[in-house]
C-alpha cells in the first residue's frame, strides 16, 4: 500500500520534540505510528506555535472543540479507481482565538499500530472567525483506492482532532470519534419474460458486486441477504417480496407469480464494510 505523508510532519528540533509531551495525555494519544507519517499535535503544530509558549502547552487552557464533520456526516464510500476529495471540519474556542486545526482519518487497533492513514492535503486549515474567541476550520482529504486502501481497511476508522490557538496551547485527540470507510457496492436486476401473462412465472435475477481494493475490480459479495421488491404500476413505494441469497459469485436468482404491471427490483441494506444499494428497477408488462 503506498503511504501518503503530510509536509506538516517534518522533523522537529529536540527542542521542539519536547513538547509532545506536554499535551495533555488524554488528548495525545499513546503513540505515533512514523511508519504512515500520522503527525503527532508537536509535529502538527510546532511551526506555528509561538516560541514563547512552546514550554507551557501543558500550562494553558485547551481550546474548546465541537461539531467535528467528516465528509458531511455521511460514510466515504470509494471504488476501484476514481479519487474521492472530501471536506473535514470543526469548530473550535478559545480566549486568545484558534489560528489552525487539524483533521485526519486513521485505522488501527491504537495509535502505535496503525494500518491506514488519511491525512489532510494542506498543511494549514482554513479558519473563519465567528467571533474573537471562535472559528470554523476546514481541510480537505483526498483518498485514493488504489494506493491509500486494502480490503482489510474496510469499515470503522478512528477520527484525530486538533486545534491550535492564538497563544499556543492546543487541543488534540486522535480518539475524538469514528466514521466509516466502505467498499462502493453495485447491483442489477432483470426480470424476464417482458411481456408476460398473467398468472405465468417471473424470472428476477441479478448481481450484488463491490469493489476489491486489492484488485481494483469488482468482485461478487457472495452469500449476503438481498430483497426482491415490487412496486405496482401507479404506486409509489416498494413492498418486500421474498429476500434472496446471493451466490458465490453474487449473483441473484428467483422467481415470481406474475400477477399485475409494475416494477421489480432487488434491495441491499449493506454492511459495516460495504454500503446499501437499491437496483434500478426493471418493469414488467403483464397481459
Amino acid at each position: 500500500m503506498r503511504i501518503r505523508a503530510t509536509a506538516a510532519a517534518a522533523t522537529i528540533s529536540g527542542a521542539l520534540a519536547l513538547t509532545a509531551f506536554a499535551v495533555p495525555a488524554a488528548h495525545a494519544g499513546t503513540g505515533t505510528a512514523s511508519d504512515l507519517n500520522k503527525p503527532g499535535a508537536a509535529q502538527r503544530f510546532a511551526a506555528e506555535a509561538p516560541a514563547e509558549h512552546m514550554s507551557a502547552f501543558a500550562a494553558e487552557t485547551e481550546p474548546v472543540v465541537s461539531n467535528v464533520t467528516v465528509n458531511s456526516g455521511q460514510d466515504v464510500v470509494l471504488g476501484t479507481t476514481n479519487l474521492k476529495t472530501f471536506t473535514v471540519s470543526l469548530t473550535a474556542s478559545h480566549a486568545s482565538g484558534i489560528q489552525d486545526a487539524y483533521i485526519d482519518l486513521w485505522h488501527g487497533s491504537d495509535v502505535d499500530h496503525v494500518d491506514g492513514y488519511l491525512p489532510p492535503n494542506e498543511d494549514a486549515a482554513t479558519c473563519t472567525a465567528a467571533s474573537t474567541t471562535t472559528s470554523t476550520c476546514k481541510l480537505t482529504i483526498t483518498v485514493d483506492p488504489r494506493g491509500d486502501l486494502a480490503n482489510s481497511l474496510a469499515g470503522s476508522w478512528h477520527v484525530t482532532a486538533g486545534a491550535l490557538a492564538g497563544d499556543g496551547s492546543i487541543y488534540w485527540n486522535d480518539y475524538y470519534g469514528k466514521r466509516s470507510v466502505k467498499r462502493y457496492s453495485k447491483l442489477t436486476t432483470n426480470a424476464a419474460p417482458e411481456p408476460v401473462k398473467k398468472g405465468k412465472t417471473i424470472t428476477v435475477t441479478g448481481s450484488l458486486t463491490r469493489a476489491n481494493w486489492d484488485t481494483s475490480k469488482y468482485m461478487g459479495y457472495t452469500k449476503q441477504p438481498v430483497k426482491l421488491q415490487f412496486k405496482k404500476k401507479g404506486a409509489s413505494t416498494y413492498s418486500t417480496v421474498k429476500t434472496v441469497t446471493s451466490s458465490s459469485t453474487g449473483g441473484l436468482k428467483t422467481t415470481v407469480t406474475a400477477a399485475s404491471d409494475g416494477y421489480w427490483r432487488y434491495s441491499f441494506a449493506g454492511t459495516s464494510t460495504t454500503p446499501a444499494v437499491n437496483s434500478t428497477s426493471d418493469f414488467v408488462d403483464v397481459q
